[in-house]
């Protein structure tokens, strides 16, 4: 993984120390509110429902040991509330909970000490009181890590496929460009306040398994017929109210000119983007609107950089090399650990199929932890676990783990001799569920029950589907399905792209949830990124798991032997489905009215 320079580290030191004086002088009352939101946000601090929220740049995923043990003192010694905060907040929650008669799972504890891992690969901590947040942020500097630029309108932390560079399927390793990318577009004087927010991600592989056509900018890395790299570059994706893909700007742009061209989209963006309206700021808006002469103009913004001003940010291949070097393969030791573990249990050779997935090096595989366990929020790692999580990448994978799109963490240095020592360590706590891909692998923003922007909670939902289907034989037999779940229309759950997506809405005050099937995410099994249409009208938080349950013993009913839920659903349509997503509605006001 990168090993950060003298230059790096000193940068990301300095920031928190700026960050510490703003800080102190907000305090002091030399600066307002209002003037130290911009800069509190662009270092990854928010204000939530109940306290500040940080969020914590891990870039396209990679995270060492070392910094996975400062996430858990964070989270042990730092993310703690007042307990007169907890009670109130648990008041709010458990009168919510009250509002929703029929839920038969109660709504998760307000726990602290968390970290949660994020769908864009960030780590979020939401109980940690603002003054306390400079201590944090050195913290962080101390092993290479911030928050700059996970919040704001400006470049967002760069993203990339979680199996970079290691995929059996590989093209290019797109992790040094990322790198690039991110050294580029850090405190990045012209685009620090951008009309909106801006997100970038990177696939190096033939599957893609980063999503980049629902973000603002998607690059595609691929080889030419005479081997030269470059990227098909895609403008325009995003979710939210508007849910967009992005179309092919550039069929192939040579890697060398990577950063001048993405200069030229973001320079257009910043000088036609709208700033008038929140919700039509994104450049999604700006490629919908103007097709042809966006790319047009992004054209010409490109040539006037190369002939004009010289192309002054072409990346040499000094350069590349350079970065390209800290990616270099780390030297790996088998563990040699004994293990008790039946290799020819149903159980772990379950966990073999769902959890683990083949290498570009002969003799090792990826692990991927589920993070998707009763009694606990997708996504969410308390102090011991992020500790063990520490051990378990020293152990068995070169210290280095990654963080994946699906809020899991997958190791990515495995030997295949270690797979039942690393299993038997793994159930010990409890990572082991041989889930992923399937549906209680699903995907969930922390919503109502921290975010101040949700219409509703997510986590209740996402609890009682994952409490209804733990017969994992049952989830076998349903095969691969993408579940997820946004708290509001922002979309942080990226409930447009599954293949069920559940989205929290305002109705009279009340929570409710509408129901979209037929999304993907663009990877090989989803086929090309696409939103999910709503089956019918929402739905109360009680009625969501039955609602989803009827549309899954509809799919039984129709299926093909062998037939995925996606393909089977494409095959009928939406129909059979909303007929029985409203039918399991009207026989719960049935039953209630019964009673």
């Amino acid at each position: 993984m990168y090993a950060y320079t003298d230059f790096d580290r000193q940068f990301v030191r300095l920031r928190a120390q700026q960050f510490r004086d703003q800080l102190e002088r907000w305090q002091r009352g030399e600066l307002t509110h209002e003037q130290l939101l911009p800069l509190r946000l662009q270092n990854g601090w928010y204000l939530q429902r109940y306290a500040p929220m940080a969020r914590i740049a891990v870039p396209y995923g990679e995270i060492s040991s070392e910094q996975l043990r400062v996430l858990g003192r964070i989270a042990r010694e730092f993310d703690r509330p007042s307990p007169e905060l907890l009670a109130h907040a648990q008041a709010t929650q458990d009168a919510l909970q009250a509002a929703q008669p029929g839920l038969t799972l109660a709504a998760l504890p307000l726990r602290y000490g968390y970290g949660h891992f994020t769908t864009r690969t960030n780590v979020q901590f939401n109980w940690i009181p603002l003054d306390r947040a400079a201590d944090v942020m050195d913290l962080l500097a101390s092993v290479c890590m911030h928050g700059i630029q996970t919040s704001g309108n400006d470049i967002r932390n760069i993203t990339c496929d979680a199996w970079e560079g290691i995929a059996e399927d590989s093209i290019v390793d797109t992790r040094p460009f990322a790198e690039i990318t991110r050294q580029w577009s850090s405190l990045h004087p012209e685009f620090s306040f951008l009309p909106r927010k801006f997100k970038i991600a990177f696939n190096g592989a033939a599957e893609d398994r980063a999503a980049i056509g629902w973000y603002d900018i998607g690059l595609q890395a691929q080889r030419d017929d005479g081997g030269r790299i470059g990227f098909t570059v895609k403008v325009g994706g995003g979710m939210g109210r508007t849910p967009l893909i992005g179309p092919v700007v550039r069929e192939f742009l040579p890697w060398d000119q990577l950063l001048n061209y993405i200069e030229a989209i973001v320079r257009v963006y910043n000088r036609y983007g709208r700033r008038d309206n929140k919700w039509k700021a994104r450049i999604k808006i700006i490629v919908k609107s103007e097709g042809q002469g966006f790319i047009d103009a992004v054209e010409d913004e490109y040539r006037a950089i190369v002939e004009q001003d010289g192309a002054p940010h072409t990346i040499t291949q000094a350069e590349l090399d350079r970065v390209a070097g800290h990616f270099a393969q780390p030297e790996l030791v088998p563990a040699n650990l004994p293990s008790k573990v039946d290799s020819n249990g149903q159980l772990y050779q379950r966990w073999l199929k769902q959890n683990v997935r083949g290498h570009r090096r002969p003799g090792l595989r990826t692990v991927t932890l589920s993070f998707k366990r009763p009694g606990f929020a997708p996504g969410d790692a308390d102090a011991d676990t992020l500790d063990a999580l520490a051990r378990l990448a020293e152990q068995f994978s070169a210290a280095e783990a990654r963080i994946t799109h699906e809020q899991n963490l997958m190791l990515p240095w495995v030997h295949e001799a270690d797979l039942p020592a690393l299993y038997e360590a793994a159930r010990a706590l409890g990572l082991a569920q041989p889930n992923i891909g399937l549906l209680t692998d699903l995907i969930a923003c922390p919503g109502g029950d921290f975010c101040s922007l949700a219409n509703a909670r997510s986590l209740p939902i996402a609890a009682a589907i994952t409490e209804r289907y733990q017969d994992i034989d049952e989830l076998f037999d349903l095969g691969p399905i993408d579940l997820h779940m946004s708290g509001c229309i922002n979309s942080c759950g990226h409930h447009h792209s599954g293949h069920i997506g559940i989205l929290g809405v305002d109705k009279d005050g009340k929570e409710w949830y509408q129901v979209t099937l037929g999304g993907s995410d663009g990877s090989t099994l989803s086929g090309p990124a696409i939103g999910g249409k709503v089956v019918g009208p929402s739905f109360s938080a009680a009625e969501v798991p039955d609602v989803i349950e009827a549309i899954l013993d509809t799919f039984r009913a129709l299926r093909r032997p062998g037939e995925l839920f996606i393909d089977a659903l494409r095959r009928v349509g939406h129909e059979p489905f909303k007929t029985a997503a409203n039918g399991a509605r009207q026989q719960r006001e049935a039953e209630a009215l019964a009673e």
